[in-house]
């Protein structure tokens, strides 16, 4: 039993790990600089968002684009910036990361044009714009008898599932 628990926890170690790595796409840079810095990703659209990081730096790091304003990146943490609107497709802009006085300089590009969309067809109908209904979530009717039965029926089951589980496990300790 111990065996299989020991093999669990690493196995969710291992994917932990392999979560918190940086994607394949992201453009990962750092040259001859002390401290490493990510884009996230390397290219993006007009007015998206990038995933700044910044990895071996003591303090508050900044990062600085032509199509973004500075940014100021938390030691240890990400900060996002928006691309501006009009940045120029398929322009490459330089992001340059900066750590206790050091610069190291990255590359981030805008992508090329979208493929043209087709104009929409006109339609016979017209909508009017309306609010939404906020703040509901979903609590404007009221609870069926079904909706009543299957709730009560998930809380027994659930209840009854633990009871077995406890009773078992006490009995396991008993042999």
């Amino acid at each position: 039993m111990r065996a299989i628990r020991a093999a669990t926890t690493a196995t969710l170690g291992v994917a932990a790990l392999a979560l918190t790595a940086p994607p394949a796409g992201a453009a990962v840079h750092g040259g001859s600089t002390p401290f490493g810095f990510t884009v996230t990703p390397s290219t993006v659209a007009p007015g998206g968002r990038v995933t700044l990081g910044v990895t071996n730096c003591a303090t508050s790091a900044t990062a600085s684009s032509a199509v973004f304003d500075t940014v100021t990146i938390p030691s240890g943490r990400t900060a996002a910036a928006t691309v501006d609107w009009d940045a120029k497709r398929g322009a490459v802009y330089q992001v340059s990361f900066s750590c206790n006085g050091t610069t190291g300089r990255t590359n981030l590009t805008v992508a090329a044009a979208a493929a043209p969309t087709r104009a929409p067809t006109a339609s016979a109908t017209s909508v009017t714009p309306s609010g939404v209904r906020g703040g509901l979530g979903g609590s404007v009717g009221g609870v069926g008898p079904g909706e009543l039965a299957a709730g009560t029926a998930l809380v027994v089951a659930a209840a009854a599932g633990a009871l077995w589980t406890a009773r078992r496990r006490t009995e396991d300790r008993v042999r």
